[in-house]
C-alpha cells in the first residue's frame, strides 16, 4: 500500500497550491486569504459541510463516508512566521517580513490533497473532519478551536496532524509513543535599581550586575534542583540593560524559556525561579519582578494511536522507511491541546536536506506532499474501513 497512486496524480496541482499559499503568507489568527483559498479548493472537492470562522480564520470541512461509522480528525497548521525571506525563489513570499518558514503552506497542502482523495472515494465509514487551523507559531489556534467546542460539536473521536523535518530522509515517517513535544514557558524578570555615573558605582544599586545573578542562578535550577536523567531546559535568552559605556542605567531586563514534560518539574521550575529572583533582588539591594508565562502544554500521544500511525505510515513509506520510537525533543506544538481533548498521535515527515526551520532560507519539498496526502488518507480509511462482504 504504497503512495495512492490517485494522489500521485495530484502532484502538479498540490505543487501549484503550494507555491501559491508559500507567496501570501499570513501570521497567528489573520489568514483570512489563505482561509479562503481552502475553502474554494475544498468547494471544488465536493465535500459535504464546511464551517468557517472557528478561531476567527479556521475552518472545520466534514467529507461523509459509506455508511454510520466514527469521526476521526485530520489537522494542519496554515500561519506563517514574522520573519524575511531569503530563499530568492520565483514564488518567495509577496509579504515583506512574512514567510512560510515552518512548511505549513505544505501542511496546508498535503491535508487538501486527502481531502481531494477522500471527497472523490470515499472509501471508508463515518466522517472525517479536516480541520485546518491558524496561529500555531504564536497564541495557540489549536487551544482557541477546542475551547470554540470542534471536538464536541464534530463528535470527533480520534485526531492526526503531521510536521515535516528538514534534515531527515523525505518521505520517512517517526513518532513515539507519549510524550514526544515539551511545554513551552516564558519567563520575564524586570530589574529597577539605582542609576549613576559608572565612575561611582558605590552609590548606585546596580541593575546589571542584579541580572548577571539572577541569570547564573536561574541556571542552577536545572543543574542542583532536578534529577539529570529527566528532561529539562532553562535558557535565558535575552539581558537588556544601559545605552552608554559610562553610565550605570536603572533598569535592566531579562528573558527566556523553559521546557519540560512534567507538570510536577514545572511547578518546581516556577517556585524556584520566584525564590531566585527575591532573593538574588534583595542581595544586590534592587527591585526585581517576575513576569511567568505557562504556554503551550507537552505534545503527548497516545499511545495505541501512535502505533496505529506507525502501521499506516508503514503500508504508505515501507517498514525500514517507519521509526515508532523516535523518541521526544524539547520543541513544542499546540497541537497537544487537541491531544488533551482527544486521543491520537503527532507524527513527522522526513523533508530531506533543506535550511532548518525557522529559516529565512528554508522552503517546503513538494515531493513530499504526495506521501503526506498518502498517509492522511489511509489513516481514514485504515481506521474506518468499509466491511467487505465474502461472496
Amino acid at each position: 500500500m504504497p503512495v495512492v497512486n490517485r494522489i500521485a496524480d495530484y502532484a502538479p496541482q498540490m505543487t501549484q497550491w503550494r507555491q501559491h499559499l508559500h507567496q501570501i503568507p499570513e501570521l497567528a489568527l489573520d489568514c483570512h486569504e489563505t482561509a479562503g483559498f481552502v475553502a474554494d479548493r475544498l468547494r471544488e472537492f465536493g465535500v459535504d459541510e464546511i464551517h468557517e470562522g472557528i478561531a476567527t480564520t479556521g475552518i472545520v470541512a466534514i467529507i461523509t463516508g459509506q455508511g454510520d461509522g466514527p469521526t476521526i480528525g485530520l489537522r494542519a497548521d496554515m500561519d506563517a512566521l514574522p520573519m524575511s525571506e531569503e530563499t530568492g525563489l520565483d514564488y518567495a513570499s509577496e509579504r515583506p517580513g512574512k514567510m512560510h518558514a515552518c512548511g505549513h503552506d505544505g501542511h496546508t497542502t498535503m491535508l487538501l490533497g486527502a481531502a481531494k482523495y477522500l471527497a472523490e472515494t470515499r472509501n471508508f465509514t463515518g466522517r472525517v473532519a479536516l480541520i485546518f487551523q491558524p496561529a500555531e507559531e504564536t497564541i495557540g489556534g489549536a487551544r482557541i478551536m477546542v475551547e470554540e467546542g470542534i471536538m464536541d460539536r464534530f463528535d470527533i473521536g480520534q485526531v492526526y496532524a503531521m510536521h515535516n523535518v528538514p534534515g531527515v530522509e523525505p518521505g520517512t515517517f517517526f513518532t513515539a509513543p507519549g510524550p514526544v513535544m515539551a511545554a513551552v514557558d516564558t519567563f520575564h524578570v524586570h530589574i529597577k535599581g539605582v542609576g549613576g555615573h559608572g565612575a561611582t558605582p558605590h552609590e548606585t544599586k546596580d541593575p546589571v550586575m542584579a541580572a548577571c545573578g539572577i541569570a547564573q542562578a536561574i541556571q542552577t535550577i536545572v543543574s542542583r534542583n532536578h534529577y539529570a536523567l529527566d528532561d529539562l531546559v532553562v535558557s535565558v535568552t535575552q539581558i537588556h540593560a544601559g545605552t552608554v559605556d559610562n553610565v550605570i542605567p536603572e533598569t535592566a531586563y531579562l528573558n527566556g524559556t523553559v521546557r519540560t514534560f512534567d507538570p510536577a518539574v514545572q511547578q518546581m521550575v516556577m517556585e524556584r525561579m520566584k525564590t531566585i529572583v527575591a532573593g538574588q533582588a534583595a542581595s544586590y539591594g534592587v527591585e526585581a519582578e517576575l513576569d511567568y508565562e505557562v504556554g503551550y502544554p507537552a505534545t503527548v500521544n497516545n499511545a495505541d494511536k501512535a502505533a496505529f500511525a506507525v502501521e499506516v505510515a508503514k503500508g504508505v513509506s515501507g517498514d525500514d522507511r517507519v521509526v515508532g520510537d523516535a523518541g521526544r525533543v524539547m520543541g513544542a506544538e499546540d497541537f497537544a491541546y487537541m491531544l488533551q481533548a482527544r486521543p491520537g498521535a503527532y507524527v513527522c515527515i522526513g523533508q530531506g536536506d533543506s535550511a532548518g526551520l525557522h529559516s529565512p532560507e528554508y522552503n517546503f519539498n513538494d515531493e513530499i506532499a504526495p506521501v503526506g496526502a498518502s498517509f492522511f488518507a489511509r489513516l481514514v480509511e485504515t481506521a474506518q474501513p468499509i466491511a467487505r462482504v465474502a461472496k
